[in-house]
């Protein structure tokens, strides 16, 4: 059955996205699709989300094949006749040269202004490899939202963490809200291409010891996603 709950149904549209659902649950988010604004809705968001993801993906060089088959075509076409050449008048040769100066300027400000971080992106898995929490780079600093949320066990608090490449030690990134909502602020690690996340189970407060003291629950490395 299709939930009503809001929460309940975008994290049932954001498995079915990512393809977890089960045969049976497959089939019913389907059937309902046409029918239910609510989760077609919910279901275009986390497409739009997690796109970049698919770039994430190695790339699978076509077959010897598709290049004969290609080259056939094209060799079928006619060739275009050639275009005759255009007199420019005086006046739109001075909008041109205007233009071509407003170009340059415009990239004399592109390159001085400070570049845009890299977009990075990961799926934090459980220890059955099951996509749990989608991480993002949001303005230097990250962004987690959790893809099912669930209670965590009494008397336990979920702390999230950050091992930069070539680190010894993880950085605490602060207690995981039960909102399943995690905004960490630019400043506090700066995230690179193979930086690790991991959630880990901890006693009340947080980790006593500055490191990480119980089971890790969910883990991924953030990759560089190119812009879709």
């Amino acid at each position: 059955m299709i939930p009503s709950d809001p929460e309940a149904l975008d994290a049932l549209a954001a498995e079915h996205v990512l393809g977890t659902l089960d045969a049976r649950e497959a089939a019913e988010v389907a059937r309902a699709l046409p029918v239910n604004p609510a989760l077609r809705e919910a279901v275009a968001h986390w497409e739009a989300r997690l796109a970049p993801l698919s770039d994430l993906a190695r790339p699978e060089p076509p077959p010897a094949a598709l290049w004969d088959r290609i080259e056939v075509s094209l060799a079928d076409r006619a060739m275009p006749a050639p275009v005759r050449p255009i007199r420019v008048a005086p006046l739109w040769k001075a909008w041109a040269v205007g233009s071509t100066a407003l170009a340059a300027g415009l990239a004399a400000f592109m390159l001085l202004r400070p570049a845009e971080p890299p977009r990075m992106m990961t799926v934090l898995l459980t220890s059955r490899d099951q996509p749990a929490w989608v991480v993002e780079t949001e303005g230097g600093g990250l962004r987690l939202a959790s893809l099912n949320p669930r209670p965590v066990e009494s008397g336990r608090v979920q702390q999230l963490w950050a091992l930069p490449p070539g680190a010894t030690a993880p950085i605490s990134l602060g207690l995981v809200p039960e909102s399943g909502q995690v905004s960490v602020a630019p400043g506090l690690v700066r995230p690179e291409p193979g930086m690790l996340i991991e959630i880990t189970l901890e006693p009340p407060g947080g980790s006593p010891i500055g490191r990480p003291t119980g089971p890790i629950l969910f883990i991924g490395n953030l990759t560089p996603a190119r812009s879709s």
